[in-house]
């Protein structure tokens, strides 16, 4: 099993990030997995959709080599990242075909949960995906300020995703404490 872990936040001190760490720390240590932080992908090349771009290209090969893809994004304006919708448009039509997918959204309020339902599902179906768990949504509020990582989610959240994660085809390791693996991330 090879999982990719996509996080589709601009910002470096992302709710969204949070949580897409809490899952892959909830991982099997044997399971294969890596993490595109898309904010690190040349702008240029994402912009101009320069999919031979090398960093674009292993990208590209690490989603293609998975079979879990988890995507991280923050609700703008009533939608995913833009971001994420950039790096999205540069992935063949069948991209995510066989593959079982797993969102998660943050946002300033409970008003945009639809916005990975409505904007983000599509696409991922236009890309081939047709084994998309729940979708996991928390808003602001939902997390604690943290010293060293910015921010835990709240247990409330911790075990949605627990249950996304036991619908999955996924190694996990035995459940322990949020706030303990947010320190480890």
């Amino acid at each position: 099993m090879s999982i990719v872990a996509l996080a589709g936040s601009p910002s470096a001190n992302s709710r969204s990030t949070v949580l897409l760490h809490h899952v892959l720390n909830r991982l099997d240590p044997d399971v294969e997995r890596s993490e595109i932080v898309l904010r690190d992908l040349p702008a240029a090349a994402l912009v101009r959709a320069k999919a031979n771009d090398p960093l674009i290209r292993r990208a590209r090969e690490q989603v293609a080599e998975a079979r879990l893809v988890v995507i991280a994004t923050p609700i703008y304006k009533a939608s995913y990242s833009g971001l994420l919708k950039t790096f999205l448009d540069l992935l063949p039509q069948d991209a995510l075909r066989d593959k079982t997918v797993l969102v998660l959204g943050t946002g300033g309020s409970p008003a945009h949960l639809l916005a990975l339902d409505y904007a983000l599902r599509p696409v991922l179906a236009a890309l081939g995906a047709r084994h998309i768990l729940d979708s996991i949504y928390a808003v602001d509020t939902q997390f604690a300020p943290h010293a060293i990582h910015g921010h835990v989610a709240h247990d409330e959240i911790v075990e949605r995703i627990e249950r996304a994660l036991a619908d999955g085809p996924i190694a996990l390791r035995p459940p322990v404490d949020a706030r303990v693996i947010a320190l480890a991330a």
